[in-house]
């Protein structure tokens, strides 16, 4: 039977009335009060005896009395600190149902299996690392990143908050374009909605590293990214380290064969360094059979791989004591490390003797400062959104605690809660 005008005019005001009812309800909700004995506040403090109170996503206050009629959970027995960011992760690397890398070649980012097939495992791997503790990444370098991103952030799909370059920009030499036809990849890729610009300034680490892109390419991509207010990360070995940094660029991943003067030059200069200290190379070595035999994942390959890992190590440690130098926390994670991008973190400390605290802050305020988001994420401070988890123990102490994520929120919304007796 046809709607009337009045059948449409009561059905109209019936959905706004519902619509209004939810939105008063969602505004009505209790606040949220996280007890803590140990806070670590993302910046390089710790805090005792102390509550977090958290109202619509964001964090209200640090400290006080509990408000009336809020939700609490104690937390008191473990250590709380902010959620960890990851800037450099690819969440569609994957293994396909015979346990071998998905998706090659050419490339691992699902051209050889249905998409839906690469953007479940996307989304799969997404939640993994939220549940380790990874409430924001920056993912570097997928086409499916667009979706994956819109589904968390619009459609409520468990996952770290995703920042992407969508398409990266590779350099092959004389080949890879004219300074003014990278600008224009640049500005396409600001219209596709990129959130960053990653860049292949040199080859991969399996076939030597060497440049691919000449200093003024480097100049006129950074350049251009600057003026559509993108950061830009750069994929760098040896000459090409100095020469992103001198070009403008945001961050550099990797960074082996640098020398002592090329890391003085990117604490000159503001740089953001990202050097992977083992989980990286190690998951690889780890997961050969599944990697051997696609693109350059050969057997001369993966023994290059296990000869540069301790010089990496050293890269690492050079980093940490250079002054001034901005060391941030980056895995690269790809197929088979999602959820366990923490073991970066045991690296860094019981490997390459960074102090646990500054392997915190790296993976907290300093990495929110590297991607722009330091108003919004990486420390627990008033106005920030409450992106905030809890350890069953202090990696101060024991940095292995990493491995024991049991309290998750995100955006106010919690995940993960492997804590019993806690609501109240």
């Amino acid at each position: 039977m046809p709607m009337t005008s009045r059948s449409r005019f009561v059905t109209f005001w019936s959905v706004l009335a519902l619509f209004l009812a939810v939105r008063f309800a969602a505004a009505q909700e209790p606040p949220i009060v996280l007890k803590a004995s140990t806070l670590l506040d993302g910046k390089g403090k710790v805090l005792h005896n102390t509550i977090i109170v958290v109202a619509g996503g964001k964090i209200a206050r640090v400290g006080g009395n509990v408000p009336k009629s809020a939700l609490t959970y104690d937390l008191t027995r473990l250590t709380v600190l902010p959620g960890w960011i990851d800037v450099h992760v690819h969440p569609t690397w994957h293994f396909d149902a015979n346990g071998r890398l998905a998706g090659v070649p050419p490339g691992p980012t699902g051209e050889n299996e249905p998409k839906q097939q690469t953007a479940l495992a996307g989304a799969a791997n997404s939640w993994k690392m939220l549940a380790a503790g990874f409430t924001t990444v920056q993912s570097l370098g997928s086409p499916l990143d667009k979706d994956l991103k819109d589904a968390i952030d619009r459609q409520g799909l468990p996952g770290p908050r995703i920042l992407t370059s969508l398409e990266p920009i590779f350099g092959r030499g004389d080949a890879t374009g004219t300074p003014d036809e990278l600008r224009a990849i640049v500005q396409q890729h600001a219209k596709d909605g990129a959130d960053v610009i990653k860049v292949f300034a040199s080859g991969s680490i399996r076939e030597g590293g060497k440049p691919t892109l000449s200093q003024e390419q480097l100049d006129a991509i950074c350049g251009e990214a600057k003026k559509a207010g993108l950061r830009t990360v750069v994929h760098a070995y040896g000459p090409s380290v100095r020469m992103a940094s001198q070009a403008g660029c945001t961050e550099i991943e990797h960074g082996l064969y640098a020398t002592e003067g090329d890391l003085g030059f990117l604490a000159e200069h503001g740089t953001y360094f990202d050097p992977q200290a083992g989980l990286v190379i190690q998951n690889y070595l780890d997961n050969k059979a599944r990697y051997l035999g696609f693109g350059n994942y050969t057997e001369t390959a993966f023994e290059t791989m296990r000869k540069v890992l301790p010089e990496f190590q050293q890269l690492f440690r050079q980093a940490i004591t250079t002054r001034g130098l901005k060391v941030i926390f980056g895995t690269d994670a790809v197929a088979g490390a999602h959820g366990r991008n923490a073991e970066e973190f045991i690296y860094r400390v019981q490997t390459c003797g960074q102090e646990p605290m500054d392997a915190m802050v790296s993976a907290n305020s300093l990495a929110a400062e590297a991607l722009g988001l330091q108003n919004r994420t990486g420390s627990i401070a008033p106005g920030l959104d409450a992106d905030i988890i809890a350890l069953d123990g202090d990696p101060l102490k024991d940095i292995t605690v990493v491995r024991h994520v049991v309290f998750v929120m995100r955006g106010g919304r919690i995940f993960v809660n492997q804590v019993t007796g806690q609501a109240k």
